[in-house]
């Protein structure tokens, strides 16, 4: 999902398509490319299950999956939180440290290095 999504006129179309379904020709009208390749971007969004496809009547139209965002968006909290917890030990353990002596800088490690 994360890859379809990090393709700049992938992500436009989904954005685009938040706002409700549209076809391939309509998708594609805002973009200096051709039907083919608009519809080459919505296949990798397919793949991934970002959006589907029906057919009404003649129409074709394209359907942001919205709920498969609400899965990603509870997968990446899930792995926040993890993250979170993690720093916080590790700022409990850094806290719990003994303060070292700084380390010179860079600029006057040279200045008293010999020439």
């Amino acid at each position: 999902m994360f890859s379809a999504l990090a393709d700049p006129t992938r992500c436009d179309i989904v954005a685009r398509l938040a706002g409700g379904d549209a076809t391939v020709g309509e998708l594609a009208e805002p973009y200096d490319i051709t039907v083919q390749a608009v519809s080459k971007h919505l296949k990798v969004l397919e793949d991934a299950g970002l959006v589907s496809r029906s057919r009404q009547a003649q129409r074709r139209p394209v359907h942001l999956e919205a709920e498969v965002f609400d899965l990603m968006t509870k997968w990446i909290q899930r792995y926040r939180a993890q993250a979170e917890e993690r720093y916080r030990r590790l700022d409990d353990v850094l806290r719990s440290m003994p303060d070292l002596a700084p380390m010179p800088s860079p600029e006057s490690a040279q200045r008293g290095a010999p020439t």
